[in-house]
């Protein structure tokens, strides 16, 4: 761990104009301390990257490929650096932080591999008509803490491989690993194409305002992504918003409940249940209801979770005071309005843990299963009627994700189907990859993140039409 954290602006590793506690979630004690940027380093940050724009946008694609390689490779070297700090920042054990950081990697190599060639539309005796992908300019990455290494990760890549310079700015829990990477990367890139600058929640309407900032790519919660909307409005900035779910699964009559309870369970409580597309509505036909019930308690009560750095655990603390506090008060809600067949018990101890908790005997209409918990609880509601439950799940005004489980794939896919997600698996959930599209729908999201179309995002398309008679 870095004994001392720095920002980096132009190039170059800075200190803050103030200071901030980081502390452990697993057991609430400073784990350290990091510098806050204030508005005129902001400023500083975005003039760097307005600087850097021309010569980074001209440099060839094959070298910008070049440089993401080298990224990568600095990732893997530093790899286990950065775990063991993304476990004492976010919480979750070391062997799923250090799937974070491989993962990170993975999305990094992947963009290097990734073209924007130019297209031509139409050419004949007359005509030529050309479709070429330009960078925008200055893009800011804002992320949130549940992810914070592989989010940052997966927005540099594209960003800067399609020829646009950066400015990251983590959550305020969770800002050490971001600023690892700027550490490490920072002798790789020229000054000024990628910046890194933390704050306590204060800059991020100066970002999104700023007119001198092509794109903002954000994720997070609905709520502060209406807010970045309604702010970058006064420059119709580009905008990513990859935002919040409510993904609803529907096991069909036909399933096994012993055979798809393990994946199940893992969708829903993946990183304790704080991931923007886990399983978080469980519909399940009432024929099966009870046995598959049985079968996600017991993996529940029998799970292990503590300090991510104790050999053992499985699952970590919620994150974040704020996040624990909302996590605790939809377990009551649900202790009142359905019946906890495991977890629910919130212990007395130092950090924020809350056992996994499953509910039953729940129904639509309890905070439970119409919001957003982001924690590890999974609410299971019984249905009788496939087009009523069809109906019950798309009524959410989020659409992340869904997934529908069956041993039957053509019935699956029928349902599947009719599910407003930007995104539905089948006997599966919360599966992706660098080279699949994560389109959002509904007040999930705006734009798309990832693969060829998620690329394409952070570039401008420009039409060369060309009259050859001229």
């Amino acid at each position: 761990m870095m004994s001392e954290y720095r920002l980096l602006i132009d190039g170059q590793l800075v200190a803050g104009a103030g200071r901030m506690d980081v502390l452990n979630p697993a057991n609430e004690t400073v784990l350290a301390q990091c510098p806050l940027a204030d508005l005129d380093q902001l400023e500083q940050a975005v003039a760097a990257a307005n600087r850097a724009f021309p010569a980074w946008s001209q440099t060839p694609i094959a070298d910008r490929q070049k440089k993401l390689i080298q990224v990568a490779d600095a990732i893997k070297a530093n790899a286990d650096r950065v775990t063991h700090v993304l476990t004492g920042e976010q919480g979750k054990p070391l062997e799923q932080a250090a799937a974070e950081v491989g993962f990170a990697e993975i999305f990094c190599r992947h963009f290097a591999t990734q073209e924007l060639s130019s297209e031509v539309l139409l050419e004949d005796d007359k005509q030529r008509v050309e479709i070429h992908r330009k960078p925008l300019g200055v893009v800011a990455g804002i992320m949130p803490w549940n992810f914070p290494f592989l989010i940052a990760v997966y927005k540099l890549a594209p960003a800067l491989l399609a020829g646009n310079t950066l400015i990251l700015k983590p959550a305020p829990t969770t800002p050490l690993t971001a600023l690892i990477l700027g550490e490490i990367v920072k002798d790789l890139l020229p000054p000024g194409v990628l910046n890194i600058i933390t704050d306590n929640n204060d800059l991020g309407a100066a970002l999104t305002k700023h007119p001198n900032i092509a794109k903002i790519s954000f994720t997070g919660s609905t709520p502060t992504g209406k807010a970045i909307m309604a702010s970058a409005a006064g420059t119709l900035k580009r905008l990513t918003l990859e935002l919040g779910g409510n993904d609803a699964a529907i096991v069909l009559d036909d399933a096994d409940p012993k055979k798809i309870a393990a994946g199940i369970f893992g969708s829903a409580f993946l990183n304790s249940g704080q991931v923007c597309i886990a399983l978080k509505r469980l519909y399940v036909h009432e024929s099966i209801y009870d046995s598959l019930c049985d079968e996600i308690a017991m993996m529940a009560n029998s799970a292990v979770v503590g300090d991510g750095m104790e050999s053992g655990t499985q699952f970590g603390p919620v994150q974040n005071k704020a996040q624990f506090e909302k996590v605790c008060h939809y377990v009551e809600s649900a202790r009142q309005t359905g019946k906890i067949i495991a977890g629910g018990a919130i212990p007395d101890r130092p950090g924020y843990f809350v056992p996994l908790t499953v509910v039953r005997d729940i129904e639509d209409g309890t905070p439970l299963v119409d919001e957003e918990p982001f924690g590890p609880v999974l609410p299971i509601i019984k249905y009788s009627d496939l087009e009523d439950v069809i109906a019950r799940a798309n009524r959410s005004p989020y659409g992340l994700g869904g997934s529908v489980w069956s041993s039957n794939l053509d019935r699956a896919h029928q349902v599947a189907s009719r599910i407003d997600s930007g995104t539905v698996w089948i006997n599966q959930h919360c599966a992706f990859g660098p080279h699949i599209p994560f389109p959002p729908a509904k007040e999930s999201g705006v734009g798309v993140e990832w693969g060829k179309e998620g690329l394409e995002e952070f570039t401008a398309m420009q039409v060369i039409n060309i009259n050859k008679l001229g």
